[in-house]
């Protein structure tokens, strides 16, 4: 593929971070501060939306890879449904003046439906999207270069939705921002379809039934020691960014807004340092660089422990960024080699099913990272409606952000040691996948 295509294909992520970071960020905020639904029924909503959330990854992954077109498997989805993920997303943050006057009932009805809408309709482009990746890329090298330019774009689109939102919404208004992010979502996946290609060479597969395709997911030893190790990593990256309003506050003592300092130096880095952690890729293999950028990452987060003031944490911050990089360029490259082994096994290709069951374990980190974080403040005696609180919950942030997540990285690094896929045995089924493909385009030369 050329150049221009393959930045194309990239530029998706920026629109992908960008809807979900904000939706993440700033939605429960939004109806129950601004629009005054009460957290109550806020909390019911996103319990709702939290299993709809876990079920609609697998359950999309599994039709996806079922679906037969003439354009495609993954490429329909992700066209039919760029403009309804526009405006879902739009009316998210738009809900009429005839739902807001009728009461806080009208708004809970409003709001669950709008996210439930927008979810499936995000999962449903975003995973066709992302699936895309193995199969449009084949080689490690091109893989590493693709997944290098998604995290430069992802990562714009999350200082935007993150960083920029105040700034929009504080100047605009809330529904003006829902369409300015809502637009540029949509223009980001359009783009993207300029560079998504599909092979068409596995039309006439027969599909798994569902329990099949389940077994042999759960069964495949590649996938399920590359979805723990990710999911204790996700956590602990999903548990940092919880914890760095409290770390700021209580442990570094600095005022609220220069946090954000601290979250710029670590993503400042991680801009530095993708494209070097995409040669040390191609040159050391996709398992050996991530067990490198793990044993980093966990490395800078000791200082943290001991790290006060300011100018610490900014040093402590761009540290974090150095392994942190390597984290997330290589979440996709090692599930696209799982993929290219299960395609060895099966003699199919099942992007949909592993992208999809990936992010149901990574809800489950997720969730694990808001239980923890909630029972270890509890237990340092923190306490919101205290003027002050004690001396120990600083013991406890530092814990949260010094201790906690060095122990998820080391049973990550542990589990991750016996991920198959590295070596002779990656570069057996790489042969092994060359041939057949070799062997299906005779076979659709001579037809």
């Amino acid at each position: 593929m050329k150049t221009w295509e393959k930045l194309a294909y990239s530029f998706g992520a920026l629109g992908s971070s960008l809807s979900s970071q904000a939706v993440q960020t700033y939605i429960v905020f939004f109806y129950a501060d601004v629009l005054k639904v009460p957290i109550e029924l806020i909390g019911y909503s996103m319990m709702a939306y939290g299993i709809w959330n876990a079920i609609n990854d697998p359950l999309f992954g599994y039709f996806s890879d079922r679906t037969r077109t003439r354009w495609g498997r993954r490429i329909p989805y992700v066209a039919g449904g760029l403009i309804p993920l526009t405006l879902a997303f739009i009316l998210l943050w738009t809900p009429p003046s005839g739902v807001v006057n009728a009461g806080h009932f009208s708004l809970f009805i409003y709001f669950t439906v709008m996210m439930f809408l927008f979810d499936g309709i995000f999962t449903l482009v975003i995973l066709n999207w992302t699936a895309l990746f193995p199969e449009m890329f084949p080689s490690l090298k091109d893989r590493a270069a693709v997944s290098m330019w998604r995290q430069i774009f992802g990562n714009v689109g999350l200082v935007v939705g993150i960083a920029l939102a105040p700034v929009v919404y504080g100047r605009l208004g809330w529904g003006a921002m829902g369409i300015i992010y809502g637009v540029v979502t949509g223009v980001s996946v359009g783009i993207s379809l300029l560079g998504s290609r599909e092979t068409g060479a596995r039309a006439g597969e027969e599909p798994l039934n569902v329990f099949p395709a389940l077994k042999h997911t759960i069964a495949n030893k590649s996938f399920m020691t590359y979805v723990v190790s990710s999911m204790l990593v996700q956590f602990v990256f999903v548990l940092i960014m919880a914890i760095v309003p409290f770390y700021s506050k209580y442990a570094l003592k600095i005022a609220e807004d220069q946090s954000s300092l601290l979250l710029g130096a670590v993503f400042l880095v991680v801009f530095i340092m993708l494209a070097p952690w995409m040669r040390y890729t191609v040159k050391v293999g996709p398992k050996q660089a991530m067990l490198s950028a793990i044993v980093l990452f966990a490395l800078a987060l000791i200082p943290f422990g001991l790290a006060r003031g300011l100018a610490m944490g900014i040093v402590c911050g761009a540290l974090l960024g150095i392994g942190l990089a390597g984290l997330m360029l290589l979440f996709d490259v090692l599930i696209a080699d799982v993929i290219d082994e299960d395609e060895v096994l099966t003699g199919r290709r099942r992007e949909g099913m592993y992208f999809g069951a990936n992010a149901l374990f990574i809800r489950l980190g997720v969730s694990a990272q808001a239980l923890v974080m909630s029972q270890v403040l509890k237990a340092s005696g923190y306490d919101p409606n205290l003027a002050a609180q004690p001396a120990s919950v600083e013991t406890g942030v530092r814990f949260l952000t010094a201790g906690v997540p060095v122990i998820a990285l080391i049973l990550a690094f542990l589990v991750l040691r016996m991920y198959p896929l590295h070596g002779d045995a990656l570069a057996r089924i790489k042969r092994e996948l060359a041939a057949r493909h070799e062997a299906r385009e005779g076979q659709g030369n001579a037809a």
